[in-house]
């Protein structure tokens, strides 16, 4: 698995679950703003989860290797997505709006940045 698919799947579509509450509507006026990083992040999110409930081996992959220690996730993932190089592509088709936002504002808020407030936020 590519590194920017790894970001994706361990970092970006995770840290953005919180995005779904953050962004209530689906446009925003400046791309790189929070809230159009979470309606970017939304749309993402609403994909990836389509995709991976009609691809369950990738889903339930995925959902066990969050209890993993990182190295042995890593390896468990890039071990799936070699073999299943066509799911990889896809996955990675999927998060291509937020790899383009990224390139897009270097400067803008993160999803990371996002999960990060509610973290601190709910404790």
């Amino acid at each position: 698995m590519s590194k920017s698919l790894w970001r994706t799947v361990f970092g970006v579509i995770p840290g953005c679950v919180l995005c779904l509450i953050v962004a209530p509507t689906a446009s925003a006026a400046d791309p790189c703003s929070a809230s159009g990083v979470a309606a970017t992040a939304s749309g993402v999110l609403n994909s990836a989860s389509g995709y991976l409930d009609a691809h369950p081996d990738a889903n339930n992959l995925l959902t066990s290797a969050v209890g993993q220690p990182p190295a042995e996730a890593k390896s468990t993932i890039r071990g799936y997505f070699i073999g299943h190089p066509g799911e990889a592509l896809e996955l990675k088709n999927i998060a291509q709006p937020l790899l383009n936002l990224k390139s897009q504002c270097p400067n803008s808020v993160s999803p990371d940045q996002l999960a990060a407030l509610v973290d601190a936020l709910s404790g």
